[in-house]
């Protein structure tokens, strides 16, 4: 199954370009939108040593670390659906 998560708009640093989150069976790929086009970085689950939570009041920031010591942050999402990305990283 694969699944696509959009960061709010409202959120600092996604006004105009919010983070995006690609997760399937095998791997998440994180998009960081940038003036012009954007940067990724593919992650493979079977890499991913943890997945936290950093929660505000209304969004969160959801923080990917690699086994391997790679520390990915992805900013502002609803609470919701933070929790939702963790839920589906850890399994």
């Amino acid at each position: 199954m694969s699944y696509q998560f959009k960061a709010s708009h409202i959120t600092s640093g996604n006004v105009v370009f919010p983070d995006k989150l690609e997760i399937d069976e095998e791997k998440v790929i994180f998009y960081k939108a940038k003036l012009i086009g954007y940067e990724s970085t593919v992650i493979q689950r079977n890499a991913i040593g943890s997945v936290s939570l950093h929660a505000g009041l209304l969004f969160a920031d959801i923080i990917i670390e690699t086994k391997g010591g790679q520390r990915t942050v992805a900013n502002g999402f609803t609470r919701s659906n933070a929790k939702r990305i963790q839920k589906i990283l850890s399994e």
